[in-house]
């Protein structure tokens, strides 16, 4: 618990400053963080890092996560970063041939559909930030997902009886969930009557309903991508929390639905 305590703290004091001055400074972490996650990806696969897949790995997940207007001042404009990531696909896809399918049709598909996944998120990590009302729009999604992950395993720990998915994270339970649903609710409705957001209140909460529940969700398929390689945690670059991809799974869901909900 001390070790988690001070992890927690060390990343805190890192993380806050960088959040509230947003502008290329998050932009930048959010790249470094997207990297860390394709590496835990990696190293959980047991794939060797010191490989043109991987660097092609990583540059076409720094492809998605970089900001929009990265690509206006050197490329046609009728080139978008889903064509610059279509390259990268397609050289991953070439690996398959050089290699002799030592990187196989497999490796292309986890390592693409890792790119879309981790690039995506941390995409709107600095996306949601450095939008118009970005920081208070980020608060909000922080709220909703902290609340829900605190919550659901204090429900969990104290009253939990039936399992949620067990073959998946023994551990959750339907009592756990629902706690932290109804607690984001709660706590994100008091921080939007006094934050107003885009949209009005009752929409906001049907909202902050969405995100904690597909911020579970997030959270489960973390769990079953880790549980099929057999891994207690993500990485260890966080001592007793894991990895960046423990601490941003349920994020890497919930920030690219406030682009789908039209908040940013």
């Amino acid at each position: 618990m001390r070790q988690r305590v001070i992890t927690a703290v060390i990343a805190l004091a890192i993380f806050i400053p960088i959040l509230l001055a947003g502008g290329i400074w998050l932009e930048i972490a959010a790249a470094v963080l997207a990297s860390i996650g394709i590496f835990e990806i990696y190293i959980m696969r047991k794939r060797i890092i010191v490989s043109m897949d991987f660097v092609i790995t990583i540059l076409g997940t720094l492809a998605i996560a970089v900001p929009l207007n990265f690509y206006k001042s050197w490329l046609p404009e009728s080139f978008t970063r889903l064509d610059v990531f279509y390259v990268f696909a397609v050289l991953l896809l070439l690996i398959t041939v050089f290699s002799k399918n030592k990187f196989n049709f497999e490796d292309v598909g986890v390592s693409v559909v890792s790119m879309i996944y981790i690039g995506t998120g941390f995409h709107y990590l600095a996306s949601v930030r450095n939008s118009a009302g970005g920081f208070g729009l980020l608060m909000y999604a922080l709220i909703v997902v902290w609340s829900t992950d605190i919550f659901a395993y204090q429900f969990g720990r104290k009253i939990g009886k039936h399992k949620l998915w067990p073959a998946i994270s023994p551990n959750k339970t339907w009592e756990g969930t629902i706690g932290g649903v109804v607690s984001a609710l709660v706590l994100s409705g008091i921080y939007v009557y006094f934050v107003p957001q885009a949209y009005s209140l009752t929409t906001m909460l049907m909202i902050s309903f969405v995100l904690s529940a597909f911020g579970q969700l997030g959270d489960l398929v973390e769990s079953a991508y880790k549980r099929f390689y057999k891994v207690k945690d993500s990485g260890n670059i966080l001592p007793g929390h894991g990895g960046i991809l423990d601490r941003f799974d349920s994020m890497l869901i919930v920030l690219p639905l406030l682009h789908i909900f039209g908040l940013v």
